[in-house]
């Protein structure tokens, strides 16, 4: 879950010992425990309307296009996989040709962008939307600015490399970010990418309980957070995406999502 902002807590300086340290220790809890937040998100239908409006008053159509799919009048879902690639991803990716379906890729570099990069190429050419989830899962905003800037500069580098095209988007690790994030990823034209549903698979090896926690929680413009590096959630995929097709929903990529508006470095969006 996103932390709170690093704007948002001060220990009060009166405390002393044991009861700054305990206030400390529940600060820190607070984001696992309640998931309150001050982060501001925009959603994707206010993406969209934005987009269309630009479009009507002659400016055309500021995101990607649509393909197939106008999110705009479809039920659309996207399916997002965090901290590939894996030994896991050539199953999934072969699923996901089966079932026609599209996905957005959150990837990881160490061990895994520089381990399979094959699979990174073959996302890429498969026509699944290709992101960040940064070097080394370092959380954020523990970083100094600096080494938040390696983190996202060198997963882009590598993509570019093996795709042709720079990542636009990327997830902070464990949905993390604060204001200095914010700017960095603005600088270096990234949109932060968060979520709406997830399975919680990385808890769980239970496929079965992976697909029932993401049918019960998904809606409309749903962006379900799941991870191709647990041995429970690949197996899950098939039957989601059938359940998922049985209630009418359309499978798309992020920015299929949000078109024809397109998310913009330096906010965040779920």
């Amino acid at each position: 879950m996103p932390s709170l902002s690093r704007k948002t807590i001060t220990l009060g300086t009166g405390l002393r010992g044991s009861a700054a340290f305990a206030l400390a220790a529940a600060l820190a809890l607070l984001p696992a425990l309640t998931g309150c937040t001050r982060l501001e998100t925009t959603s994707p239908s206010t993406v969209r309307a934005a987009g269309a409006e630009a479009g009507a008053a002659g400016g055309g159509p500021s995101g990607h296009v649509f393909g197939t799919v106008d999110c705009r009048k479809a039920r659309c879902v996207a399916l997002t996989f965090d901290a590939g690639p894996s030994e896991n991803s050539p199953r999934l990716l072969d699923i996901l040709r089966e079932k026609q379906v599209p996905a957005t890729f959150f990837l990881l570099g160490k061990r895994h962008i520089d381990t399979y990069p094959e699979l990174v190429e073959r996302m890429a050419d498969e026509g699944h939307e290709v992101a960040s989830h940064t070097w080394t899962h370092r959380i954020l905003t523990d970083l100094t600015p600096d080494e938040i800037r390696a983190e996202l500069t060198r997963p882009n580098e590598e993509i570019e490399r093996l795709t042709g095209t720079r990542p636009t988007l990327m997830r902070p690790p464990q949905g993390r970010t604060d204001d200095t994030v914010h700017d960095i990823c603005r600088e270096l034209g990234l949109a932060e990418i968060l979520w709406s549903v997830t399975a919680k698979d990385y808890k769980t090896t239970d496929s079965d309980l992976i697909t029932r926690r993401v049918l019960d929680q998904v809606a409309r413009d749903g962006i379900i957070l799941l991870h191709d590096i647990y041995d429970g959630t690949v197996p899950a995929v098939p039957g989601i995406i059938d359940a998922l097709k049985e209630r009418g929903y359309v499978f798309v990529t992020v920015p299929q999502l949000l078109a024809p508006g397109a998310a913009e470095p330096g906010e965040v969006y779920r």
